[in-house]
C-alpha cells in the first residue's frame, strides 16, 4: 500500500517552482534611468522643444500616404496594443497557468499591472490633455491642455505591460529571455504603427514605452500586496467550501409526504411474509387457464 502511494506521487506532475522577482540593484538602476527619460520627454513637450518640431515633421510627412500598401496589415497589427483583446488573451493564458500551478499569483500580477497602468497613464493623459495629430489646430504647437487624451500613448504602454507581464512571470531564465525579446518587438511595432497611422505623435509613443516599462520594473514592490491578496482569496474560498460541506451534512432527508424522494422499491412492513416466488411452468399454466376456450382450441 505504501509503495502504491509513492508510485502515484511519482506519476503526478509537480508544479514548477515559482521564482518571485526581487527589486535588485540592476532593476533599481533601470527604474531610475527610465524615470529620468520619462521626465525629459514630458519637459521637452511642455517647452515645445525640438521634439515637438520632430512630431510635426513626421505628421506632415504622413507615413500612411507614403506607404499605403502597409495600411491594411497595420490596421490589424495595432490591435495587439488594445487593452480589451490583449487583456483577454493574456488573462486566458495566465488563468491556465494559475490552475496548473495552484496559485493565483499570475492573474493577480496581471491585475496589479493593469491597475497601475490605468491609474498612472490615465492621470497623465487627462492632466496634460494633448490633442492627436488628426485634431491638431496650430502647426508647431504642442497641443497641450486642449482636452485631448493621447499623451502618453495608451496603445504603446498597454503593449509593453500586457506582453511584458509574460516575461515577468516566466519560470525559467531561457523563457524569460525569449519572452522579453518577443514583448519588446511587439511593443516597438505597436508604437511605430500608431505613428504610421497618424493617431499619435512620436513623443506620445516614447512616453508610452517609458510608462509601460516603469510599471513592469515596479511590480516587485507589489509582490507583498499580491501575496496578501492571494492568501485572503484562498482563505475565503476554503471558508465558503467548508460552509457548503457543513450545510450538506446538516440537511435531513425529507419524507415522501413532504416532497422527499420516493423509493424505487418500497420496504415491506415489519412481520410481513415474503411473497412466494412462482416458477416458470406454474406461470405458463396459470396463463393458459386464464385464456378463453376459443383461444385454447386455436392454440
Amino acid at each position: 500500500m505504501r509503495t502504491d502511494i509513492f508510485a502515484r506521487l511519482d506519476r503526478e506532475p509537480v508544479p514548477p517552482k515559482i521564482e518571485v522577482p526581487r527589486m535588485t540593484r540592476t532593476r533599481l538602476a533601470l527604474f531610475g534611468g527610465t524615470s529620468a527619460f520619462y521626465l525629459i520627454v514630458v519637459v521637452a513637450v511642455l517647452l515645445s522643444t525640438w521634439l515637438v518640431t520632430l512630431d510635426w515633421k513626421i505628421m506632415l510627412f504622413r507615413p500612411y500616404q507614403q506607404w499605403p500598401e502597409l495600411h491594411a496589415f497595420l490596421d490589424y497589427y495595432v490591435v495587439l496594443g488594445q487593452r480589451g483583446p490583449t487583456a483577454v488573451m493574456v488573462a486566458a493564458w495566465l488563468g491556465w497557468r494559475s490552475w496548473r500551478q495552484h496559485t493565483l499569483r499570475p492573474l493577480l500580477s496581471l491585475g496589479a499591472a493593469l491597475l497601475l497602468l490605468n491609474v498612472t497613464v490615465g492621470a497623465v493623459k487627462l492632466g496634460l490633455g494633448r490633442l492627436g495629430p488628426h485634431y491638431a489646430t496650430q502647426i508647431g504647437s504642442a497641443e497641450l491642455f486642449a482636452g485631448g487624451d493621447i499623451f502618453p500613448s495608451g496603445h504603446t504602454a498597454n503593449a509593453v505591460v500586457t506582453w511584458g507581464i509574460l516575461a515577468y512571470l516566466a519560470t525559467t531564465p531561457r523563457a524569460r529571455r525569449y519572452l522579453s525579446a518577443l514583448s519588446a518587438v511587439v511593443a516597438l511595432g505597436v508604437g511605430l504603427t500608431t505613428v504610421y497611422l497618424g493617431t499619435h505623435w512620436l513623443s506620445d509613443v516614447l512616453l508610452g514605452w517609458a510608462a509601460g516599462l516603469l510599471i513592469l520594473l515596479a511590480l516587485p514592490w507589489c509582490e507583498p500586496v499580491i501575496a496578501v491578496a492571494e492568501g485572503w482569496i484562498l482563505a475565503q474560498r476554503d471558508r465558503v467550501g467548508e460552509r457548503l460541506r457543513a450545510r450538506r451534512r446538516l440537511v435531513p432527508s425529507l419524507p415522501v409526504a413532504s416532497g422527499g424522494p420516493r423509493p424505487l422499491f418500497p420496504a415491506r412492513p415489519a412481520g410481513a411474509e415474503e411473497p412466494a416466488r412462482e416458477t416458470v411452468a406454474a406461470s405458463r399454466a396459470r396463463a393458459a387457464r386464464s385464456r378463453p376456450s376459443s383461444d385454447r382450441l386455436t392454440a
